[in-house]
């Protein structure tokens, strides 16, 4: 069960979000909302996890970075929406499984090189996500993604994917 702690104003680049701080018992995620989501249909909605090299460290090996200015930007020109970012690093694996997975990147792309370092390929869990937009009063959500999985999951937790945008590429 996802609980709301604390909500303040942040300023960024792309305009004023406000940054709404939720625990679930084990971490924290947290919503960045621009605008009226509350009872609204198709919101423009971001799962976002957490990456220290493409957050922290300004890494090129990743895309993080540029898909979280994509979608803060996507979501200021619409004047709306939800981005909502996860501690989830190296694809809910942890940062270990990142730096262990390097190694086999390279020949065979992220998801099978950390099988190779023997984790998950995908560890990532959307509960919170779905449970913050909920809470949120978010009816319907046009979720801004190139893996299919999130709206998958987001849906078996009944919340409504009306559309799935790739503003990445």
């Amino acid at each position: 069960m996802i609980k709301r702690l604390a909500v303040r104003n942040l300023e960024t680049r792309f305009g004023t979000f406000e940054e709404v701080l939720y625990y679930d018992g084990q971490r924290e995620s947290i919503a960045l909302v621009m605008g009226e989501v509350a009872g609204e249909e198709n919101v423009l909605c971001r799962i976002h996890s957490a990456c220290i090299g493409g957050h922290v460290f300004n890494s090129v090996e990743c895309e993080c970075a540029a898909e979280m200015a994509a979608a803060q930007k996507a979501i200021q020109e619409n004047g709306s929406g939800v981005i909502i970012y996860l501690e989830q690093e190296g694809k809910g694996n942890g940062h270990l499984a990142l730096i262990e997975s390097m190694r086999y990147k390279q020949e065979f792309g992220q998801a099978e090189a950390y099988v190779r370092a023997g984790f998950s390929a995908d560890a990532r869990d959307y509960r919170p996500a779905a449970e913050i937009l909920i809470e949120l009063g978010v009816r319907s959500v046009v979720l801004l993604t190139s893996n299919p999985e999130k709206s998958s999951e987001l849906e078996r937790r009944s919340m409504i994917v009306s559309e799935t945008r790739n503003i990445f590429e």
